[in-house]
């Protein structure tokens, strides 16, 4: 297992926001103390702008870059762009070392489930996951799906991904919350299966299955994972009903596929975030 992280990713913060810098630091030092899993550490890929426009326009590019809020939860940091660039480059590095036959975390911040193709919004700037996957069908890797179980529906993944031939997208998120969409399936190949906020964990763990199987079944040749913690029962943002165990279980899921996989990181804004990502890295190792 190797975790691709870039510590300039800590670099930028807004006091009282909550994306903050130790959601991942305070990950990254729990990693490395880790004897129960052996971890390789890599850093992003180099990201051109060529892959950038597979799923963003030019204005958005050029957007990144004016010193300006997007919205009330998405501020303009300086360097936000190289930060959100670096995020992709992690997600891609992901992806590469996927394909090679060794199963990699993108540990980083910005996250980028949020981000379409011409709007920054809800913590996020480009659309990580989204050009990972692109990326990976245009170096001949798909078909490609992606299975996004963050709390809050992945909607600049589905905005970028939809109707594309070879890609699929599966979500299973708190319909209620924001940001609002992913109400039903989009398009041919976006599969959302929104959950009222409160819902059982029995209820939410049966619908990570089925949106699970329904991914498996397109016969996709790598599967990359937006991995939102989120869904969290203590998490302060939404109102997931999941323990650790159940990401542990998403874990075992993705070793159990036999699929090329790689997951980067989304949301997930509790104290217990380290120890959630640890069980999620756990089960993938088969543990």
């Amino acid at each position: 297992m190797t975790i691709v992280f870039d510590s300039r990713c800590t670099g930028y913060h807004q006091p009282g926001h909550p994306e903050k810098p130790n959601r991942v630091a305070r990950t990254v030092d729990l990693l490395r103390l880790q004897k129960s899993i052996t971890l390789q550490w890599a850093e992003p890929a180099e990201v051109s702008e060529a892959l950038l426009l597979r799923g963003h326009t030019p204005e958005h590019l050029a957007r990144l870059k004016v010193e300006a809020a997007f919205d009330a939860d998405t501020p303009w940091h300086p360097g936000i762009e190289e930060h959100a660039r670096r995020s992709v480059g992690a997600a891609v590095r992901a992806m590469e070392l996927a394909v090679a036959g060794e199963p990699a975390f993108a540990l980083m911040r910005p996250p980028g489930h949020h981000a379409e193709r011409d709007r920054a919004m809800g913590f996020c700037y480009y659309s990580s996951m989204a050009l990972a996957a692109l990326e990976a069908q245009a170096r001949g890797s798909g078909p490609v799906a992606v299975f996004d179980f963050d709390v809050h529906h992945g909607n600049g993944t589905e905005d970028v991904l939809k109707n594309r031939e070879g890609v699929v997208f599966a979500s299973v998120h708190q319909g209620d919350t924001y940001p609002g969409t992913g109400q039903g399936d989009v398009g041919s190949n976006c599969f959302n299966h929104p959950l009222p906020g409160g819902t059982s964990r029995v209820a939410w763990r049966r619908t990570l299955e089925t949106a699970w199987q329904r991914l498996l079944a397109t016969k996709p040749r790598l599967i990359g994972i937006s991995a939102g913690f989120d869904a969290y029962t203590k998490d302060p943002l939404a109102n997931g009903t999941l323990e650790r165990e159940d990401f542990q279980m998403l874990g075992q899921w993705a070793r159990a596929s036999g699929i090329p996989v790689f997951a980067v990181l989304e949301g997930g804004y509790s104290l217990d975030l380290p120890d959630l990502v640890l069980h999620f890295l756990l089960g993938w190792e088969g543990k």
